[in-house]
């Protein structure tokens, strides 16, 4: 619109979102496009063959997770399909979750690979799952100043479990020391009486086969033992000379080990959502909308590694619901309190118990709070946006004032807002220039007004 010219176009300020929506559009495409190449790049440099004969390497190093879970199977496979020398675990563990240690147990157990478990460096330690590792071996070694031990199980905040739990513990213990032929009474202490030796008491007790300073010194000492694989099959270990190659965790990997735990994965879901339903309340495609949707994907990327429950997701989706629905039926507080409820339910029942796992109540407790005053407070915001008078779009010139301008025949233009436009009435009035008028609708580009009662005075 171009002053008293006469040529009309819309109004620029009619339209404030649509550089917010620009900005988020590249934000969105810059975190999606950094998420792609970290995907392609970080399995990459994996999928390099070892040599032929070389010993395939990888770390545990602290609490386990899932992430040394799929990098000790990967490990293994790898070592199987390339038929290497063996597989070796260097291992400094406190512990971890019940389901991860049988799995990389198993992984262990039915590998038709020899299989050895080194805990090192000097002050490692084989705690907890570790210690069933440690006897899953075909060959376990130790560094002096090692421990190995202290397997009995506890719940997430530290507690005993219940007596089941101790009892399979102790019989999957028995299993392992009779399958590997290692010391029973110590590890059965281990898990009963929380145990723990240094290395060199567990070598005499027979709950390792040798102690090694270094990788070098283990791959010389084992070189011409002879293992059983699971198939029955016996190998003899040809290890004094091989290469050893490390199998190391992807970006991909490692980033989801980060996020892959219970209380992380409840923060993301429960900061998502209150992103998603913030974008819900204030349109246009913005940083809220974007990041929260990154957050639940990322939460729904942790929970697919981490045993959950179907009640417990169930209650989840539940919560989501209803922390949403606030923003349509606002003010009440009905919606976004029973979804604080169903997300405190939905954080004691997600995980599955037996395996040690849950959120811990120093984050479920006031995530829950948040997300219930939060999605409140969002759409209590949402209903008095909604309430009040327009400042955008054809409604917002109704009831504006402005002042004729000019009259040609049935012609008429108006000054309103700061712009010429073209008018009419609805009532026929007749008006001249000068006169105030009131607008009382909007068609496009042509206001309808009407004679203004009361004289004020507009600068232009």
């Amino acid at each position: 619109m171009r002053g008293d010219t006469g040529v009309m176009a819309e109004p620029r300020h009619l339209h404030p979102g649509a550089p917010r929506s620009r900005r988020g559009a590249r934000t969105a495409v810059a975190l999606l496009a950094l998420l792609a190449a970290v995907t392609l790049v970080g399995p990459a440099a994996a999928e390099e063959p070892p040599p032929e004969g070389a010993v395939l390497r990888v770390a545990i190093d602290g609490p386990l997770t899932a992430m040394h879970a799929e990098i000790v199977e990967e490990a293994l496979a790898r070592a199987e399909a390339h038929d290497a020398a063996a597989a070796l675990v260097d291992l400094d563990t406190p512990g971890g979750r019940v389901d991860l240690t049988r799995e990389i147990v198993q992984a262990m157990l039915t590998a038709e690979v020899p299989v050895l478990v080194h805990v090192t460096p000097s002050g490692a330690q084989a705690g907890s799952a570790g210690t069933f590792i440690t006897y899953a071996a075909h060959v376990a070694a130790m560094s002096s100043g090692t421990t190995i031990g202290a397997a009995t199980p506890v719940d997430i905040e530290g507690g005993e479990v219940s007596d089941k739990i101790l009892e399979d513990s102790v019989s999957y213990a028995e299993a392992l020391a009779e399958e590997r032929d290692r010391d029973l009474e110590f590890i059965v202490d281990a898990v009963r009486e929380g145990r723990a030796e240094r290395a060199s008491v567990a070598l005499e007790l027979g709950a390792v086969d040798l102690l090694a300073g270094d990788t070098d010194e283990l791959l010389a000492e084992v070189d011409g033992r002879e293992v059983t694989l699971d198939s029955g099959r016996t190998v003899t270990l040809a290890t004094a000379e091989a290469p050893v190659v490390d199998v190391e965790a992807s970006a991909v990997q490692r980033a989801l080990s980060a996020i892959a735990t219970p209380d992380i994965a409840f923060l993301l879901i429960t900061v998502g959502t209150l992103g998603v339903i913030y974008e819900l309340a204030n349109p246009g495609l913005g940083i809220g909308g974007v990041l929260g949707a990154i957050m639940l994907i990322l939460a729904f990327a942790s929970l697919a590694v981490l045993p959950t429950s179907a009640a417990g997701l169930a209650l989840l989706v539940l919560a989501i619901g209803l922390l949403v629905g606030e923003l349509f039926v606002p003010g009440v507080g009905v919606l976004a309190a029973g979804g604080a409820v169903s997300l405190l339910f939905a954080g004691l029942l997600l995980f599955d118990g037996a395996t040690g796992l849950g959120v811990s109540w120093t984050v479920l407790f006031p995530t829950v709070v948040i997300a219930g005053l939060g999605a409140l407070g969002i759409g209590v915001l949402a209903a008095r946006q909604r309430n009040r008078p327009a400042t955008s779009g054809a409604e917002a010139l109704i009831g504006a004032r402005g002042e004729v301008r000019r009259v040609d025949g049935r012609r008429l233009q108006v000054w309103v807002d700061g712009s010429l436009w073209d008018a009419g009435t609805q009532s026929g009035a007749t008006l001249a220039p000068g006169d105030e008028v009131t607008v009382v609708d909007r068609d496009g580009l042509r206001l309808t007004v009407e004679p203004e009662e009361q004289t004020w005075t507009s600068t232009p």
